[in-house]
């Protein structure tokens, strides 16, 4: 039973119960019968055996497997009696010091949501962003299908723009001289927005079996390991030249990708669009409630959300790199930013300082962001159901091109539970909700 609770601090409780002696003695009887009817003791039949000399035999482990078992139950009670709901799991404040035929007095810290005076998040203000879908829109898009449905053919041809080049590095070194391996059979698209400028110039109208020379300095986080963040002097070799042929946009174009003709393709396109754009509007939108609710309210984060939010982001920032910043959540680009393959030790501790800023910044965000919505969810008996749990994650898995179990196995790796995609999910819900109920401002001059 629930004997007191303490305030530490606004997160933080001491919750202190009482287990009566007599329940623990019940529970102890009640399994040393069961042990009776099963156990084979030398010289007594099945069930016959002695109570006192089973438990001289078997006392300690017993009594382990009711603690086991009764602790966690009244726990649970005394939460409930409490009105309280940990947001992490509870510390024991000191060994169990269990005596038989005595009480068992047993204190718990726990971590709680802070209390929010004065929660605020109905008529929230924000920016009217319209939505149109334009001409220009639906051609780029139909230009981007059409780029997916390109062959490209073996031509001997001076390279233009578009066609598609094989190359070999082969001789390549560091401007101290060191010597860089070949690299064979390079594909590249000219026009490609990854391919050094400077080089593409001097490939446009060169052919197969042409050799150029010149230096170059790529980026650190170049996709070819070997020459990532090092300035060389290169020599390359054509080696061949491939033709990009782009199909004709008509109805043949359309019924290819799945669609009856031209005219549907264009009005699914533009409904796609409409909702992609629309998603967009709601995001930012959604990000503007956001900092409001941050800035409106005050209240201090507990401890264990903002470790966890850090080590979340940490994981994200040294596993992800700029080129697919886009595709994965919670990682800010600035983030990664400072994470530099640096040469001075000095250089790499200013880093590290830095990124540590960063990440701790922004980590307190998303923690206040995500407290607010989770009691905001409360307040309005907003909650995430196991089915739309397996919905998104079927979803997360269609995305990736994985399957669902393999996406939970990810979560449980990283997370140790499916609960950091359901909280996400119960704040999507929640905002959803305060954007509905939020004061839509129209730019003046609109």
């Amino acid at each position: 039973m629930l004997k007191s609770v303490e305030d530490i601090n606004t997160t933080k409780k001491r919750l202190k119960i009482e287990i009566p002696s007599e329940v623990i003695e019940r529970e102890i009887a009640s399994s040393v019968e069961k042990l009776r009817q099963r156990v084979k003791i030398p010289g007594f039949r099945p069930g016959k055996a002695p109570v006192n000399l089973l438990e001289k035999r078997f006392g300690k482990e017993i009594e382990s497997e009711v603690l086991e078992k009764i602790i966690p139950e009244y726990y649970t009670m005394a939460l409930r009696e409490a009105d309280l709901r940990p947001i992490d799991f509870p510390v024991l404040d000191e060994e169990v010091d269990f005596q038989r035929k005595s009480p068992l007095n047993l204190s718990f810290t726990i971590e709680v949501l802070p209390k929010i005076e004065n929660l605020n998040y109905e008529n929230i203000a924000v920016k009217d962003i319209p939505v149109t879908v334009e001409e220009s829109d639906i051609e780029e898009t139909i230009k981007k299908l059409q780029d997916k449905k390109a062959v490209f053919e073996v031509a001997e041809k001076e390279i233009e723009i578009d066609d598609l080049v094989i190359f070999d590095y082969i001789d390549s070194e560091l401007i101290s001289g060191e010597k860089i391996p070949s690299i064979k059979e390079i594909v590249t698209s000219m026009g490609n927005e990854i391919f050094p400028p400077d080089l593409m110039e001097k490939v446009i109208g060169k052919k197969k079996g042409d050799i150029i020379e010149f230096q170059h300095s790529f980026d650190k986080m170049h996709n070819v390991k070997e020459i990532a963040g090092k300035t060389l002097n290169i020599k390359v070799a054509i080696k061949e030249v491939k033709k990009k042929t782009l199909p004709e946009i008509n109805d043949d174009f359309a019924k290819d990708i799945g669609y009856e003709n031209l005219e549907e393709l264009r009005e699914k396109l533009k409904e796609n669009i409409y909702r992609i754009k629309k998603n967009y509007a709601e995001k930012i939108q959604k990000a503007q409630i956001v900092n409001k609710l941050i800035e409106q309210h005050k209240f201090d984060i507990p401890e264990s959300m903002l470790k966890k939010e850090i080590d979340t982001l940490l994981f994200e920032a040294n596993n992800i790199k700029k080129d697919t910043i886009e595709e994965n959540k919670g990682t800010d680009s600035e983030i990664v930013d400072s994470i530099k393959d640096t040469e001075s030790e000095e250089d790499k501790k200013k880093d590290a300082e830095e990124l540590q800023s960063k990440i701790h910044e922004k980590a307190s965000k998303n923690v206040q962001a995500a407290i607010i919505l989770q009691i905001i969810g409360q307040k309005e008996g907003i909650t995430v159901n196991d089915e739309e749990l397996e919905e998104r994650i079927s979803a997360i898995a269609t995305k990736l091109s994985a399957t669902p179990e393999t996406i939970k196995k990810l979560y449980m790796y990283r997370e140790g539970s499916l609960e950091s995609l359901r909280n996400s999910i119960l704040e999507e819900k929640v905002l959803d909700l305060i954007l509905s109920k939020a004061k839509i401002e129209k730019e003046e001059n609109a």
